[in-house]
């Protein structure tokens, strides 16, 4: 009798495909819990704070008041804008506190529901997009303010603001995606979220924020390269009506972000409940 020898191999359970349509069907499911999230978190933020919403966007007002008043003294000299410099500063600094709080919400939302997330089972996406919701809530307010930072400062409204939505979105789906890649990493080691916030308060000055980018030397290659210039100048010329210079950059940033946010939430939902076993443990 011959005998036949068959070998079995386990087959590997997870599919990165199956991950993905899981993730994403959990945001969809969750998005009544993710508003109720982002409900509570937004009451709690501003119920104990004397000026409340004004937080927003006291932080980018200031950083750019400092920046007017170097202009203005001649400690600093800066090149010509084409629109006045407050309104240039402001916007600047406006659109980076946008991108930064994009890419801290992932994070701060998963970190602060530490409390929960071994306890209660739930999906673990709807801290993601309760993020996003707080994050649209204050951008909103931020935006509001500009607008009329544009109308004191006489700066007429161009049809390119048609356009300004889908930039904005852009920058929020830019943050976000680097804020999901690097939350599990965030959550093993707490140097990361100081780490991500000092190398931003570093880039800030290699990004076309409170001033253009040079005409010529190394900061100009450095800043037309840096992936975050086309992210801040592009949406500001659009609020502003400036012709953008960094339109194609700009989409090809967003193209590539596009993977990198599917394979974020697949990274995101495997590692999460293994990160809240590890710290339950």
């Amino acid at each position: 009798m011959k005998l036949e020898t068959k070998i079995y191999q386990k087959e590997s359970n997870v599919h990165i495909g199956k991950l993905l349509k899981e993730s994403l069907k959990d945001i969809y499911n969750s998005r009544f819990l993710s508003k109720q999230l982002a409900v509570r978190d937004i009451k709690a933020q501003y119920r104990q704070s004397y000026l409340g919403i004004m937080w927003a966007f006291i932080t980018p007002l200031t950083t750019a008041f400092v920046w007017v008043f170097l202009n203005l003294t001649g400690t600093i000299k800066l090149t010509d804008t084409g629109i006045p410099y407050p309104v240039y500063a402001f916007s600047g600094t406006l659109l980076w506190s946008i991108l930064k709080e994009a890419i801290d919400s992932p994070m701060t939302s998963t970190i602060a529901a530490k409390g929960i997330l071994s306890k209660i089972n739930f999906p673990k996406e709807a801290l993601l997009v309760s993020g996003i919701y707080k994050l649209l809530f204050n951008s909103f307010v931020k935006i509001l303010l500009l607008f009329i930072f544009l109308w004191v400062f006489k700066v007429s409204f161009h049809t390119s603001l048609l356009l300004f939505p889908f930039a904005f979105i852009g920058t929020i789906v830019f943050g976000t995606t680097i804020g999901i890649l690097i939350t599990p990493i965030g959550m093993l080691y707490n140097d990361v979220k100081k780490v991500i916030n000092l190398g931003l308060g570093f880039l800030m000055y290699a990004t076309p924020v409170v001033y253009m980018v040079p005409k010529n030397g190394l900061m100009k290659t450095i800043m037309e390269l840096n992936p975050l210039t086309p992210i801040i100048a592009t949406t500001r010329d659009l609020i502003v009506g400036q012709t953008p210079i960094y339109t194609t950059y700009f989409i090809i940033v967003l193209v590539a972000c596009i993977p990198l946010l599917l394979l974020g939430l697949v990274f995101y939902r495997v590692s999460i409940p293994v990160l809240v076993e590890r710290m339950s443990a």
